[in-house]
């Protein structure tokens, strides 16, 4: 497969789920993943050259942010990303379905970063 998979439905639906880093459900954006995954043969992509769209997760503007701030390693290095954008892209159009993704995505995050973030999380 040659050149970039847009997906605009796919992008307009994760711009309506929470981000899956804090729960905020305000002002969230398409995260592109970049880094490689060897199990799925994802290669890297360079900063001009954004992934498929199929490797986005929703972040809120805040979270966006820092993980432009900090590198993709330092802020995903304690999560599955590859897996949640794929386990999303699977269920678009589903917010029921992705809400409980991005659910059990909040429960895997350290204690310590839930609780320090626990203040922003904002319920629908």
């Amino acid at each position: 497969m040659k050149g970039r998979q847009r997906d605009e439905k796919h992008l307009k639906f994760i711009r309506t789920c929470p981000c899956i880093r804090c729960g905020n459900n305000v002002s969230t954006e398409a995260a592109h993943y970049r880094r490689a995954d060897a199990r799925i043969a994802k290669p890297i992509t360079g900063n001009s050259i954004k992934p498929h769209d199929w490797f986005v997760l929703p972040l809120c503007s805040e979270c966006h942010r820092r993980q432009h701030e900090i590198g993709e390693y330092a802020f995903w290095h304690l999560g599955e990303p590859v897996l949640w954008a794929l386990a999303l892209y699977a269920v678009s159009g589903d917010i029921n379905a992705a809400d409980e993704i991005i659910e059990a995505a909040l429960r895997s995050w350290p204690s310590q970063w839930q609780t320090m973030n626990s203040h922003r999380r904002i319920t629908k």
